[in-house]
């Protein structure tokens, strides 16, 4: 997900993607635990996309204040 599509989100949109992600994010990491996880890489992405979604949303509400 990049910054642009994220920046067209409103708030509530973005803190609803954010749960999902790191739901997604928990279950990847649960499953690496155990060793089921091919894809390694995705946990990065992840991890990134939830930073980005974080750092966009307090922009978005710092604005808003």
């Amino acid at each position: 997900m990049t910054s642009k599509e994220i920046r067209e989100l409103s708030p509530g949109e973005i803190s609803t993607k954010l749960r999902e992600i790191r739901g997604q994010l928990g279950q990847l990491r649960l499953r690496k635990h155990t060793g089921q996880v091919e894809k390694t890489h995705e946990l990065r992405s992840l991890r990134k996309d939830v930073a980005r979604l974080e750092t966009i949303l307090k922009q978005k509400k710092s604005q808003a204040a």
